[in-house]
């Protein structure tokens, strides 16, 4: 079995955004792998260390920087890496889930990719697009929100998240596409080793202009801004004056 990895950089979790012009000011802020992804490569890597998997490829799309973040996916168990270069903002505010999912596609296709593991959504643009579109442009099975994985013969069961629990998937045959949700694994930390062992990992990068891929937004974001501050809390005294004011000032409880 053949794995790709998708990997996304974005903003760091941790990371207060600015918002200006009418966009998130990435100036001067940190960037990070996007958690999701991160559980996508770790359950990758288990594939190759339980002998399921032959090689896991991780690929990104975005700048120069990008490469630190695959170095990251390499660290972490990763065989070698694929970049896919271009400076529009990966955000959604230019580059979007459909030139994505093509992008994507062109890379499964080259490398004859048997399993596609994505993290359900990135942290920035919160789409959850890019798997399922992928999943349909290559006409193969799909299951989003995976809480656990198990190789089963020639195909998988996936435990995927539901909004009233989980219900089991089984893929009779790969190929096959999965996105990795929270709770599927914990990632593991890259080991110093290991990190100065994927400095000399091979990583391939490509122009997406030259992918023959439209990359043009489909949707154009009118506007940004930042939530409206909290109100200031109060402190009641007794329970009888909680419910007083969530019954009469809040009218969140009926009479």
């Amino acid at each position: 079995m053949k794995v790709l990895v998708g990997v996304k950089r974005v903003v760091d979790y941790a990371v207060k955004v600015r918002v200006q012009n009418n966009t998130v000011d990435l100036s001067n802020i940190k960037m990070s792998l996007n958690p999701f992804c991160e559980i996508a490569i770790e359950e990758s890597v288990r594939l190759k260390e339980a002998k399921s998997a032959e090689e896991v490829v991780a690929v990104s799309i975005g700048p120069k920087q990008c490469t630190e973040t695959l170095r990251t996916a390499l660290a972490m168990g990763c065989d070698r890496a694929v970049h896919i270069q271009t400076d529009m903002r990966t955000d959604y505010m230019q580059l979007q889930p459909l030139a994505v999912a093509q992008l994507l596609g062109k890379v499964v296709e080259k490398e004859k990719s048997d399993l596609v593991l994505l993290g359900k959504q990135g942290i920035d643009s919160d789409c959850g697009q890019v798997g399922p579109m992928l999943g349909g442009m290559l006409g193969w099975p799909q299951v989003t929100f995976a809480a656990n994985l198990q190789v089963e013969g020639d195909g998988l069961i996936v435990e995927r998240e539901t909004d009233y629990g989980t219900e089991s998937i089984k893929i009779p045959s790969l190929p096959a596409v999965v996105t990795c949700d929270l709770r599927l694994n914990e990632p593991r930390y890259a080991t110093l080793p290991n990190i100065m062992k994927a400095k000399k990992k091979k990583v391939d990068t490509i122009m997406a202009e030259d992918m023959g891929v439209d990359l043009e937004p489909r949707n154009e974001v009118l506007e940004v801004f930042e939530p409206p501050p909290r109100k200031e809390g109060i402190i009641v005294q007794d329970v009888d004056t909680l419910l007083d004011k969530l019954r009469n000032e809040a009218g969140v409880l009926s009479s």
